[in-house]
């Protein structure tokens, strides 16, 4: 039987690639679309060398709206398009909100104005961040959106937004997925999460800064109103959540909306305190850290109800927070053993 297409925009970022890997072993035939221009070529390698096999790799932009059709042309009965080709970092948007509206909602549009003579499928990447500081926790797909807290936060609802209107207009169907904290890496230390420069997201910068790459870590505000004063948060395996992506393409066509909006998280809140002391329990390494400021955008707290992607998705999350916790410094030493 022929495998089945999906084409991956952004499929070089860190859940991109883990996206791609869980595919190729899924039984799909994945095609890579990214501009790298937030992600780095040898993750691609890497995950080529995870399966054994090449990848299908296209260099564009998906604001390109000619050369994402190349692609399409190019690579005929695509099964369905899983779109990941986003800026993604909360404190930039704060302060570059035009570049995240350009290319966040640019590419979307551009995306969709292609796909309508190829496929109708569409699984979209979203996110926690367009339920804002919501009123009730744990949130559920009915929790209204509040007013976004960055720029970031604002292209997802917006996006989301788009996709319902051309559901509604006809020919799409649509499986947003919102999803919580990724954090980890691939069991096997070949991929990870790599930033270019220094680090937005936590985990990254915890190992960097237990491997010596940063001399300490800075969490931002601890007198918020939570068991410990600092952010909670909803951590989710990137490997997990890699596979509900697989699970939403092998379920698109049985969905009974054509848009339907998801959650993805463990339903299991964590505050920021508790992974740092989490990732020292685990390795044996210490981390200094220090209490700074609260950071512009971020949220106080936020996990998810997960119980709708177990009933639509057949999709739970199987690894642990030690488990993301050890793979993800097991990437950052293969990072430090690969530089050497």
């Amino acid at each position: 039987m022929e495998q089945r297409k999906v084409l991956v925009t952004g499929g070089a970022g860190y859940i991109g690639v883990h996206t791609v890997v869980e595919l190729a072993q899924s039984g799909f035939e994945p095609i890579i679309v990214d501009n790298l221009s937030r992600s780095d070529p040898s993750l691609v390698h890497a995950a080529e060398k995870i399966l054994g096999k090449k990848i299908i790799f296209v260099n564009a932009d998906c604001r390109n709206a000619d050369l994402l059709k190349q692609a399409f042309e190019a690579h005929r009965d695509i099964h369905s398009v899983i779109h990941f080709a986003a800026f993604k970092s909360v404190g930039e948007s704060v302060h570059k909100p035009l570049m995240y509206y350009d290319n966040n909602l640019g590419s979307l549009i551009s995306l969709l104005e292609v796909m309508k003579d190829f496929t109708p499928r569409l699984i979209f990447s979203s996110s926690c961040t367009i339920y804002g500081q919501p009123d009730k926790i744990p949130v559920t797909e009915e929790t209204p959106p509040r007013r976004a807290e960055s720029a970031y936060g604002a292209t997802k609802q917006i996006c989301e937004t788009i996709l319902e209107d051309v559901v509604r207009a006809g020919g799409y169907k649509v499986v947003s997925l919102r999803y919580f904290n990724p954090i980890g890496a691939h069991p096997s230390g070949l991929i990870g999460e790599l930033p270019l420069g220094v680090p937005n997201n936590l985990v990254p910068y915890i190992t960097q800064t237990a491997v010596g790459k940063r001399d300490k870590l800075v969490v931002f505000g601890a007198d918020y109103n939570t068991p410990d004063g600092s952010c909670l948060r909803d951590f989710i395996h990137v490997v997990d959540l890699a596979k509900a992506h697989v699970n939403a393409v092998q379920r698109i066509d049985e969905m009974p909306k054509p848009f339907e909006a998801i959650n993805v998280g463990t339903g299991m809140p964590v505050s920021v305190l508790e992974l740092i002391k989490s990732f020292i329990r685990v390795t044996g390494v210490t981390v200094p850290y220090s209490i700074g400021p609260r950071r512009p955008g971020d949220i106080e707290k936020v996990y998810a109800d997960p119980t709708k992607s177990r009933r639509l998705l057949k999709w739970e999350t199987k690894l642990t927070v030690d488990d993301a916790l050890r793979d993800a410094w097991n990437w950052e030493r293969n990072q430090k053993h690969a530089a050497h």
